[in-house]
């Protein structure tokens, strides 16, 4: 039995290292990777500077007049977002898919002040290019914070709010201490293939891995091996800061607009569970009370729950992902 162990972890080990070694070197603003649709870039003056911000704007040959804003998590960007945009234009809806500031192939400021405010900003000046004056808006894991924020701001134009396993529902200041924008940085610089993998295995897919999943690490991956990795370190720990420091969960009573949330049960995401007890670490991320607490904070809330699936129910399981979205979106 031990010696199956042993063979089972260097066959592994082995694996690793082979896709590390075919790892492919991302430049900053990911020039050199491909996503699934056109993009476009729109121009923010923003902070004394001015930056770009990447977006997908993807028409459905039979459009149905409806509009969907897709938001990605921290660890993502917009291309995570491919069979969802599909099955979405299939139904005749027109796609907006934004690589928020810091993400993807949006520029990378030197300095910037993040805020969930700045963000849902941001990204209201996609649709105004756009002029798009109503749509939906799906955020998932942090996306979820930062549509909430946007539905918040702009209730004028969230039709509909989708909350996709979001972070942000309940607030970590509570029992975790604080850590400086320094000490997340100094964790960022110490990201590796493995660490990625290992992140993303435990909190995301329960240990179970699929060849699919392997593209998500890549892209994160690959920007370690870039000489500018410090400034994607350095944006990623002003976001971290951002997550812990600006809750939204005591504002989910004042969204106005119908709420979907999608909560695969299993995930245990939350912020800051490294720096707390066994005991405390236990009572953080429980997704199954999550959900159920959430929805009765949010007037008009409906409550899709995935069981036995975590943080990534529209990777993990599409189909049980996409089937309540559309349902939502169609009434």
């Amino acid at each position: 039995m031990k010696l199956n162990i042993a063979m089972g972890l260097i066959m592994i080990s082995v694996f690793s290292f082979a896709q590390q070694d075919k790892l492919q070197w991302l430049d900053l603003n990911l020039t050199n990777y491909d996503y699934p649709f056109p993009i476009h870039f729109v121009t923010l003056n923003v902070q004394e500077q001015e930056l770009k911000m990447e977006f997908m704007d993807v028409k459905p040959d039979h459009y149905n007049g409806k509009n969907i804003l897709l938001l990605h998590g921290k660890n993502f960007n917009g291309a995570y977002w491919k069979t969802t945009i599909l099955a979405l234009t299939k139904k005749g809806f027109r796609v907006i898919v934004p690589d928020q500031i810091g993400f993807g192939k949006s520029s990378k400021p030197d300095n910037f002040q993040y805020t969930f405010q700045q963000l849902a900003q941001n990204t209201k000046q996609i649709l105004d290019t756009l002029g798009i004056k109503k749509t939906a808006v799906l955020g998932h894991s942090m996306g979820g914070m930062v549509a909430t924020r946007f539905a918040l701001m702009y209730p004028e134009v969230t039709e509909k709010l989708i909350l996709e396993n979001p972070i942000g529902l309940e607030d970590w200041k509570l029992k975790v201490p604080y850590q400086t924008v320094d000490w997340w940085y100094k964790g960022e610089l110490t990201q590796s293939y493995d660490r990625i993998k290992k992140h993303q295995l435990d909190s995301y897919y329960d240990g179970k891995w699929k060849l699919e999943y392997d593209q998500w690490v890549n892209l994160l991956a690959g920007w370690t091996l870039n000489s500018d990795y410090k400034k994607i370190a350095w944006n990623s720990a002003l976001m971290y800061d951002m997550i812990f420091t600006q809750p939204v969960v005591y504002e989910f009573q004042n969204i106005k607009a119908p709420t979907l949330l999608i909560i695969g049960t299993r995930d245990r995401t939350a912020l800051g569970k490294p720096l707390v007890s066994e005991a405390v670490r236990k009572t953080m991320g429980q997704y199954e009370n999550l959900g159920k607490e959430t929805q009765k904070k949010i007037p008009k809330a409906i409550l899709v729950e995935i069981p036995k699936i975590g943080h990534m129910p529209h990777i993990e399981s599409f189909d049980k992902f996409i089937h309540p979205l559309i349902t939502f979106l169609e009434k």
